[in-house]
């Protein structure tokens, strides 16, 4: 029997869409066969049983097909074995289980990590090269999903990554967009956003689940009966579907494998033919388009009621779907709810799930029928909450009138834990009003609003920072009141990346050297710490001469991206200094651009014999703004303005390029990375949560110039301040600065800022951008809260000590060895941990081996099952 009771996914359910010659469309499903110990003729087999079977063939002509899709589909096969096994070993033990949810997943490419993860790379390469193909060329075939907008949805991708590693019984959720993130074009100078359908050649990780639908409402009415919270029946309104589809995650050295499951939106009714036989023949179709617009764009404009409207109904579309899952699933083999928190830990990555709570005390209550009680207490003992930001005007609001209008039954329990929850707050802090209303989920009087990270947190059993000083400025301002209420609720869990990804298989070079030198096979990828032993050979000539060639080598790759991509050559002596990341105020991108005009006006002014002692650079800057910020599509325009004429100066010989890295995403990541010396990490101080690309740089060997903000602070701690650039104000610095008058700050504007905005303003760098010239005359003005007047003087003279230590080779390949080598907390599998001791309260569930017989894995699971049975 299909379904989810036992989760097993058949032939006629893959929906495997391979993509051939003129675009034929077909199911497959290749036989399945073991993988151990397979060699190079059983792997071509599979590849081609993906081709014949779609066109009938029983000959097969190389030329009649996509090499990576075949190639993907035959990989999958195999990760469906593993998927199969580990859900059906779960569910006979009914295992507790964890569920992320997060509205954005930056997964990356898939088949390699795909490939390395379960270590059949090699196998692949060997099979596709006695067929005619390079394995590295088919990897740059695939399509980079952008599912997510920056580090909140990495994160959420290296989260599912450790925990099938580590063996932790997990699911992610989130929504299957038609259109992910938007591609980023650069038209002269300026930003022009280009739809991302990244579904256009089909996606041959995914399995799409007809079987796997949940109905989800929008507004009607509520009709409860009872005093109090009480219980009722939401009738009307709008009803649509949501759809499965599954992409298996598999984890390292393991045969677990998890699963990230997306939702699609379809229509309750596919077609109202009565009103087309009217002749009404758009609205016979205005159902399904309404529907399908709710998982259609990431992140939809929001500045329009409508736009509003669409994001929380994306939100609560897939809040509503995935907690009507975990329930079914939990029924499969459970009876008392008292159980469900001790099998179920549900984190909220950030507030756009927070609604997930609210769904399931409405479920508990209106469906179930259970007392509140104990529906309050299973919600409490459930979910976690994740915050990613200090910013108070980046914590998510809700307009109640559109709640009321959209989810009236939410609403209506949102009040009522509101008042309950404030009525105990003046029990313990009488008289304190100020506390109350701070605290309280709704605020304002006219225009009411739901803060949702109130709601997250009340609804939640632990709340936690994502690095020790974003923890810290919670419990000390954003969320004072809350912790004075719940102290032991607060927590912190530094943020990690997966070194499988970001070291493993985008830096081949460095892992080999890494392997060999500490006599260890690939034990250290799930235990970085190990590679603290190469500190010991930070002195040692035969070792840094290494590490210099593997650098050497992906500068050279970079290279040859830069000019495939963007027709500029840049020059592989210089130091690569790169600032790529979302393009924001408090990121300041902008102070990196004024410190290379900076720059640019000195060598102008130097002569030929000072001109010789300055080190050459090519200075990257890349990452998107969203296509509402003008300002920081403002500084995008400066940045391509200051390129434009650098890069054409022939007076100045390369001494700096500029490029603007564009369409920054999780697959170019992979090539800049491992190539960077330096990296800029340079927040204003108290405004990054955390930060990962600082950790993935360092752990590729590239030294931070950068603020002790976010993780920043634990990276200086881990390799020591000695071994980073370190500049800028402190958050009490910072503070004390914002507190002071705009006179005050005018006064401050730094001399060779000065000589920048003059430069800008007399068009050396072209026709200058109003939305630039507006936001430099507000700095000049004292307007400056991001405190780029505070920190230039400070950033200047960090980077000249760059400058300084970059002249001194083997001081610099110094620090970056032991950068690499202390980067071992930084791993995602530590974070993992720490969320499974800490707040999960879960230990790892292994599934046993499966037979190493390929007859006996034609049907998955059955010696698993056996083994089962004997226990």
């Amino acid at each position: 029997m299909l379904g989810d009771d036992k989760e097993v996914y058949r032939p006629e359910f893959a929906n495997a869409a391979l993509k051939v010659s003129e675009g034929t469309r077909e199911n497959l499903w290749s036989l399945m066969n073991s993988y151990q110990g397979r060699d190079s003729r059983s792997i071509q087999r599979s590849i081609v049983n993906h081709v014949e079977y779609t066109l009938g063939l029983t000959r097969f002509n190389f030329k009649d097909f996509n090499a990576y899709q075949a190639t993907s589909y035959s990989v999958r096969d195999r990760l469906i074995e593993q998927l199969n096994d580990s859900n059906e070993y779960f569910n006979s033990q009914n295992s507790k289980r964890v569920y992320y949810l997060s509205l954005e997943f930056l997964l990356g490419r898939m088949l390699q990590n795909s490939l390395v993860n379960i270590d059949m790379e090699k196998k692949y390469k060997d099979a596709l090269t006695d067929i005619g193909f390079k394995l590295e060329e088919i990897y740059e075939e695939e399509v980079d999903p952008a599912l997510g907008n920056g580090g909140l949805g990495r994160l959420a991708a290296c989260f599912l990554d450790s925990m099938a590693t580590l063996d932790i019984p997990a699911m992610g959720y989130g929504i299957r967009y038609d259109y992910g993130i938007f591609k980023q074009q650069i038209q002269d100078g300026y930003q022009v956003e280009q739809p991302d359908y990244w579904l256009a050649k089909g996606n041959p990780w995914e399995i799409e689940r007809p079987d796997v639908a949940y109905p989800v409402r929008f507004g009607g009415t509520f009709t409860k009966s009872g005093s109090g919270c009480g219980v009722g029946r939401w009738e009307g309104g709008e009803v649509v579907m949501a759809i499965a589809y599954d992409t298996p995650v598999p984890g390292f050295n393991t045969y677990n494998t998890n699963r990230l499951r997306l939702w699609r939106s379809r229509p309750g009714n596919e077609f109202d033919l009565q009103k087309f036989n009217d002749g009404q023949y758009d609205k016979s179709i205005m159902e399904r388009q309404r529907a399908e617009y709710i998982t259609s764009v990431l992140y939809p404009n929001d500045s329009t009621w409508e736009g509003k409207q669409l994001r929380l109904k994306q939100q609560y579309f897939f809040c509503c779907a995935t907690i009507q899952d975990i329930i079914k699933r939990f029924k499969l083999n459970n009876t008392n709810w008292n159980d469900f928190p001790k099998l179920n830990q549900i984190q909220l990555n950030d507030t756009h799930p927070a609604i997930a709570a609210i769904e399931l005390l409405r479920v508990l209550l209106d469906v179930e029928r259970l007392p509140y009680d104990q529906a309050w207490m299973i919600v409490t003992g459930t979910f976690g909450y994740t915050n990613h930001t200090v910013l108070p005007e980046a914590l998510e609001k809700w307009s109640v009138n559109m709640l009321q209008s959209l989810l009236p039954r939410h609403m209506d329990l949102i009040f009522f834990i509101n008042q309950i929850f404030l009525e105990e707050v003046k029990r313990r802090f009488p008289g304190d009003g100020r506390r109350l209303e701070v605290v309280s989920m709704i605020e304002g009087w006219e225009d009411k609003r739901v803060r949702m990270a109130n709601v997250a947190i009340v609804c939640s059993h632990h709340v936690n920072g994502v690095a020790a000083l974003h923890t810290q400025i919670l419990k000390a301002s954003v969320f004072k009141d809350f912790y004075e209420i719940f102290p032991d609720k607060f927590l912190n869990m530094t943020n990690g990346v997966t070194p499988r990804r970001w070291l493993y298989c985008c830096n081949p070079g460095l892992a080999q050297l890494i392997s060999d030198t500490i006599n260890n096979d690939d034990d250290w990828v799930t235990d970085m710490r190990m590679v603290e032993e190469i500190a010991a050979y930070a002195d040692e000539q035969g070792f840094v001469d290494k590490f210099k060639q593997v650098k050497v080598d992906c500068k050279k790759q970079l290279q040859h991206y830069i000019e495939k991509t963007q027709g500029i050559h840049i020059r592989l002596d210089a130091m690569y200094d790169v600032l790529v990341k979302r393009i924001h105020e408090y990121k300041r991108q902008l102070m990196d651009i004024l410190y290379i005009i900076h720059r640019y006006l000195q060598i102008l002014g130097m002569n030929e014999e000072q001109r010789r002692n300055v080190v050459p650079r090519v200075v990257f800057i890349g990452g998107k703004a969203a296509p509402g910020y003008k300002d920081a599509k403002g500084f995008i325009k400066l940045i391509n303005s200051v390129a434009d004429r650098i890069n054409n100066d022939k007076s100045i010989n390369d001494l700096i390029k500029v490029v603007f890295f564009k369409n920054y995403c999780v697959s170019n990541a992979q090539i800049i990375i491992p190539a960077a010396d330096l990296s800029q990490h340079i927040s204003t101080a108290g405004t990054e949560a955390s930060g990962t690309s600082n950790m993935k740089f360092t752990m590729n060997g590239a030294l931070i110039i950068g603020t002790m903000d976010g993780a920043n602070v634990e990276i200086a701690q881990e390799i020591g301040k000695e071994n980073m650039f370190v500049f800028g104000a402190d958050v009490h610095e910072v503070d004390r600065y914002r507190a002071q008058t705009d006179e005050y700050r005018k006064g401050r504007l730094d001399g060779r800022l000065r000589n920048a905005f003059r430069a800008i303003y007399e068009g050396k760098f072209g026709a200058l951008n109003d939305d630039i010239k507006g936001y430099l005359n507000r700095i000049e003005a004292g307007s400056d809260h991001y405190c780029l007047s505070l920190d230039f003087a400070s950033y200047v003279e960090a980077q000249e000590r760059a400058d300084r230590t970059y002249r001194d080779q083997a001081l610099w390949n110094k620090m970056a060895i032991i950068g690499i080598a202390k980067s071992g907390k930084f791993s995602s599998d530590r974070t993992i941990q720490e969320y499974c001791a800490q707040i999960w309260k879960i230990t790892p569930k292994r599934i046993p081996n499966p037979a190493d017989k390929p007859q006996n894995r034609v049907r998955s699971f059955p010696n698993l099952t056996q083994l089962v049975q004997n226990k």
